[in-house]
């Protein structure tokens, strides 16, 4: 009877277990009750901050896309201002490019205007000479070309417009011919010649006109 005593567990160790197993679970549940209990604010902290965060990205974002369209703005302003001032020096540049061209080409026919009358004394003098050859007849005649070789260089055309319809365009009638003298209409004498630089004419060709 002794032995079967000792083989079976007191009553006295068995309830000491059981105490502090119920201890054991009793400081668990505190603590996951205060873990709980911490979670819960700093959840409640949280949700609290991120409508705030939440707003402020949502400011910041409005704040950068009004920044982005004042600057859209006035890039285009600088880009419209930039065109417009492009456009206007290239017209700038074409008028004063078409006055230079014609203060040129105005100062290119008063030059060959004051030398018109040169060439009218070389061909006299060559016409007075005759039939003769001398070395001022060559001479005058070597003048005469270099000077019509420099015109024609320039674009100088002669108006030579004899037995051709008188064109007042060209022509400057100073005398009527009869209709023995040519077609009627047409030149059948030229008093002095004509001059033109490209369209412009520079001295019209004094000519007769058969009547008609």
């Amino acid at each position: 009877m002794k032995r079967e005593k000792q083989g079976q567990p007191s009553e006295g160790s068995g309830t000491l277990r059981e105490r502090i197993r119920k201890a054991a679970d009793s400081i668990k549940e505190r603590a996951k009750n205060m873990n709980n209990e911490e979670k819960v604010p700093q959840q409640e902290q949280a949700e609290q901050e991120l409508p705030e965060q939440t707003e402020t990205v949502e400011l910041d974002a409005a704040a950068l896309k009004e920044e982005l369209e004042k600057t859209k703005a006035q890039c285009e302003e600088y880009l419209d201002m930039a065109q417009r001032k492009q456009a206007e020096f290239a017209n700038y540049r074409r008028r004063t490019e078409s006055v230079r061209t014609e203060a040129f080409d105005d100062g290119r026919r008063d030059a060959i205007d004051k030398l018109l009358p040169v060439i009218d004394n070389l061909e006299r003098a060559l016409a007075a000479a005759g039939e003769e050859e001398s070395a001022l007849k060559s001479g005058v005649e070597m003048v005469l070309r270099q000077t019509k070789e420099s015109f024609t260089k320039m674009g100088v055309e002669e108006i030579d417009p004899i037995g051709q319809p008188f064109d007042a365009e060209y022509h400057n009638a100073v005398m009527q011919g009869t209709e023995e003298e040519g077609e009627p209409g047409t030149v059948c004498a030229v008093f002095q010649k004509g001059y033109k630089l490209g369209n412009r004419v520079i001295r019209f060709a004094m000519v007769k006109v058969v009547a008609g």
